[in-house]
């Protein structure tokens, strides 16, 4: 795997836009703590941005099918670096509404890029790499992530909001040069007509695909969990630090998740070797919990650390099994549309923890919330794995390449 140009090129797309990707998201928070006092009302303009990608869901989910990967991943690296202009002219005019622009441009451009990049990692490495590559990929956008935010941190001590911004531009144009140098052979034959003639249907088509691999489905629903924590995560940040009266911890806390999320992504591949798949996704989805219950003790900072910690290292275990299990269960035909069918089902979900997360904090605060949201995890896990059991689904056993899968052109 590590002698696949393309491997080192996505690896390191992915790295130089992630930083750039993490100053801008460090500067809309800053953005937002000027600007807007209300937690709901920072969930609100947040949540603006996500139901742009909604809308646009199964749009880009045909296109992503109908059309190279590679054009894809260019134009949408083209709309992200486009996107950014709007915030620099937001920081310059102090509005509100040009920050609203810039999430709902840079939302639209995501809906785009990640199912396009998800679809065309399996074509690019072997089905033995996939764990591995995603593990690393992972891991990279975890590097950036620390990286980014640490590196925000800094330059709001010593320069301005909008410098932040330069970054972004800078990454997202060294994006678009690494992008271009891509080669991706997405086959012809037999495949790319089902692709043609099956990705009209758009989403409707998912359907009936999840029915006939049941594994996926069960996966793709397991993966919501974790977005209970995920969705509130930067106002929850934005929240213990104004407990904490303390701007560093933001920092830290970033850090200590990163660094777990990076050590679980490289032990899962380990653990993997003893433990089935079923019993690796319903654990961690399970300490995910755990890690929400320890925010109940918010004002220590080593129970806050811990909680973050414990989450990363439970998504650096998960989310890599997960993305294994879609990419090669699901057929490559419907890769497009599915990724992005997960994204849309994401993107509602963030979008309801958002507005969640903004009026418990606002309403009840952080502590009665977090011990909400753990009990709303366990919950669904237990019920998740006594459903699983019931309609006998094994997430490990491979599917059968000739299963039929129904089509509809619409």
């Amino acid at each position: 795997m590590w002698k696949n140009r393309n491997v080192w090129i996505i690896l390191s797309g992915e790295l130089i836009a992630g930083i750039g990707l993490w100053t801008g998201i460090i500067g809309n928070l800053e953005f937002m703590q000027e600007k807007i006092p209300s937690d709901f009302v920072k969930a609100m303009i947040l949540s603006v941005g996500l139901l742009a990608g909604i809308l646009v869901g199964p749009l880009a989910g045909k296109i992503i099918d109908q059309q190279a990967k590679k054009r894809i991943l260019v134009l949408a690296g083209a709309g992200r670096l486009i996107s950014v202009v709007f915030m620099l002219i937001a920081i310059a005019t102090g509005s509100v509404w040009w920050m609203i622009a810039f999430v709902v441009s840079i939302q639209l451009a995501a809906t785009f890029y990640f199912p396009a990049l998800q679809a065309a990692i399996p074509l690019v490495v072997k089905d033995d790499d996939l764990l591995t590559m995603n593990g690393m990929h992972m891991n990279v956008a975890t590097i950036a992530r620390v990286s980014g935010t640490a590196l925000a941190g800094v330059i709001l001590v010593y320069w301005s909001l909008s410098s932040l911004y330069w970054i972004s531009i800078v990454a997202y144009g060294l994006l678009l040069i690494f992008t271009f140098m891509l080669r991706i052979d997405e086959g012809e034959g037999k495949e790319a007509i089902v692709k043609t003639e099956g990705a009209k249907g758009g989403f409707m088509e998912v359907f009936p695909v999840l029915k006939a691999y049941p594994a996926v489905g069960m996966t793709l629903v397991m993966t919501l969990i974790p977005l209970l924590f995920l969705g509130s995560f930067n106002l929850i940040v934005i929240n213990i630090s104004e407990i904490q009266d303390s701007a560093s911890i933001k920092g830290l806390i970033y850090t200590f998740e990163g660094i777990a999320f990076m050590i679980g992504s490289f032990a899962v591949k380990k653990i993997a070797l003893k433990w089935r798949t079923t019993v690796i996704l319903f654990f961690f989805a399970s300490m995910v919990a755990v890690a929400e219950f320890l925010l109940f003790f918010a004002q220590s900072q080593v129970f806050t650390l811990a909680a973050f910690t414990v989450l990363g290292f439970s998504l650096g275990c998960f989310f890599p099994t997960a993305m294994v299990i879609f990419q090669k269960q699901m057929p490559k035909a419907y890769h497009g549309r599915f990724f992005s069918f997960r994204n849309m089902l994401e993107r509602v979900v963030f979008q309801v923890v958002l507005l969640a997360t903004g009026a418990f904090l606002d309403i009840v605060g952080l502590h009665v919330m977090v011990i909400v949201f753990g009990v709303i995890s366990i919950s669904l896990t237990t019920i998740f794995f006594l459903q699983m059991k019931q309609r006998k689904i094994q997430l490990e056993e491979p599917v059968a390449a000739e299963a039929i899968i129904p089509v509809k052109s619409v």
